[in-house]
């Protein structure tokens, strides 16, 4: 696979919560860091997703703001 994206993070799905169109979706990137994705159902199954399974996360932001209290 090659992507433009540099922004690309190998993860275990830790999690995946379905919903009746879309499905939650948890990928550990590193111990305690997660990343959270909503995608389509039929995306889930046509890629196979499985907790415990492989998959990268493609981040694609123009901008990312901070903020503190």
């Amino acid at each position: 696979m090659k992507v433009s994206a540099r922004n690309l993070l190998t993860g275990t799905i830790k999690s995946i919560k379905e919903g009746a169109v879309n499905n939650e979706l948890v990928l550990e990137v590193a111990p305690g860091v997660e990343i959270v994705s909503i995608i389509t159902k039929s995306s889930c199954d046509r890629l196979g997703l499985k907790v415990g399974g492989k998959a990268y996360a493609m981040v694609k932001a123009s901008s990312v703001m901070i903020a503190t209290d």
